[in-house]
């Protein structure tokens, strides 16, 4: 049998091991694999000669949709599930993959769709338990606790679902092709054969996906490239709240994420996270900041807290939660340098109350007006949002969908916003619903509020 080196993260094979792969330029990433015989690969028909034609003489029509009843699910896919569709779900391990699929498929067999669970990692009867303490009991809904895919194939062509789900991709092997379950080959081999059941018997097929310790979906790059939409589910596990974001979505836009909260029932829709995020918060104390988080076209606020405290050690702490600790490093530095606050003798922990995990400039002049709100032991007023993203020499800088930002503070009552005098331009409307305060550098930010 023939040895050939695969790639973990893009799929390249070639004929020799390196320390770097050709393609991707990562290391370390080629594994030993024994090569697929031509005549055991999968072999499609030959397809129709095909012709050329103008763009304005093709006829799109719009694919129909599969409402799931799921409200922030359907919004997040355009509309709901396109027949024949295939989606690739991934996350950490205990995040709640297997409970919203388990969920999503009882949605779908009460619309009186035929739905195949295939529960490859657990049991039949572990996957029913789960699916009773859910209230999960329906006719239409099947599971499968298989792994070979020529056994999952014939029980596709006995039941005929509308929805079929793969729990996991990486689980269900070939017993053709000599590597285990989970390999580069297998995993690329299978989601190939769930691709062409999915397009050649209209199945919309959901294939749930592994998550390395960088947090990238496991297996090669090229099964992100195999499915119509990548979905990727989120959340702290010490935490209620789950994020489901659309990586790519070849129906719909990528600019939706879909926000639940984990119960005792199952994963519930949250419908105003705004509210969700701030019903513990407590207000008038040091080190506490709202801002108006953007995840694709949707805002909500969130609270940013900080403690900064003395320390003896020769080297204090720089601690972040669901914050990107290099941005935090920078911030810290503009406040010494620029305004003068010693951080050099002190611990700094900042946190994003909620679990959730957040990456934007916009939210810079929140950070850093929370944390020198700690250092001088003064509350910010808790009716004032902050907003705005801190450059090097201390300037504050204007930030986009600033109309969509401050729609979701008023709605939530806030009176006062401190933002970049940039996006004072063309804000007149909402002006007059909420107090503007337009700042060029972070001291008169400070000013504003701390002094």
């Amino acid at each position: 049998m023939k040895v050939i080196w695969s790639c973990r993260e893009c799929g390249h094979s070639q004929s020799k091991w390196a320390g770097s792969c050709p393609t991707c330029k990562n290391w370390n990433t080629l594994v030993e694999e024994q090569a697929v015989p031509e005549e055991k690969r999968f072999v499609s028909k030959k397809p129709e000669k095909s012709k050329a034609v103008r763009i304005k003489d093709v006829q799109a029509t719009e694919c129909p949709r599969i409402a799931t009843n799921m409200g922030e699910l359907d919004r997040l896919l355009g509309g709901g599930l396109v027949e024949g569709s295939l989606l690739l779900i991934g996350g950490e391990p205990g995040v709640g993959k297997s409970t919203l699929m388990l969920q999503i498929a009882n949605a779908l067999a009460t619309q009186g769709l035929t739905v195949l669970y295939i529960c490859g990692e657990e049991s039949a009867e572990q996957t029913s338990l789960r699916a009773r303490r859910l209230g999960i009991d329906h006719n239409n809904l099947y599971l499968l606790s298989e792994t070979h895919f020529s056994a999952i194939k014939a029980q596709i062509d006995q039941v005929k679902p509308d929805v079929a789900i793969v729990d996991s991709v990486q689980i269900v092997y070939k017993s053709e092709i000599p590597s285990s379950p989970g390999s580069v080959v297998q995993v690329r081999e299978i989601a190939t054969e769930f691709m062409h059941l999915a397009k050649g018997h209209g199945i919309t097929t959901f294939l749930i996906g592994h998550v390395t310790k960088s947090g990238d979906l496991a297996g090669p790059r090229v099964l992100e490239h195999l499915v119509d939409a990548v979905l990727e589910f989120e959340g702290d596990r010490q935490h209620g709240f789950r994020m489901l974001r659309a990586i790519k979505n070849r129906f719909g836009t990528t600019d939706e994420i879909a926000l639940f909260q984990m119960k005792e029932t199952g994963l519930m829709e949250v419908s105003n996270p705004s509210q969700a995020f701030l019903e513990e918060r407590m207000k008038e104390i040091p080190g506490s900041a709202i801002v108006p988080g953007l995840e694709g076209a949707r805002s909500f606020l969130l609270e940013i807290q900080a403690l900064v405290t003395a320390t003896a050690f020769p080297n204090p702490s720089r601690r972040s939660a669901g914050l990107d600790a290099n941005r935090l490093g920078l911030l810290l530095a503009v406040l010494d340098k620029r305004l003068g606050y010693h951080m050099y003798n002190h611990d700094v922990f900042v946190a994003l109350a909620g679990g959730l995990k957040i990456i934007e400039p916009a939210i810079d002049l929140g950070i850093l007006l929370a944390v020198a709100s700690s250092y001088t032991n003064r509350a910010i007023p808790s009716d004032c949002i902050l907003l705005g993203e801190v450059g090097l020499g201390g300037e504050v800088r204007g930030v986009s969908r600033i109309d969509t930002r401050l729609k979701e503070a008023v709605h939530m009552g806030f009176k006062k916003c401190v933002l970049p005098k940039k996006n004072l331009k063309g804000l007149s409307r909402i002006g007059d619903k909420i107090e503007l305060v337009g700042v060029e550098l972070v001291d008169e930010a400070i000013k504003s509020l701390l002094c």
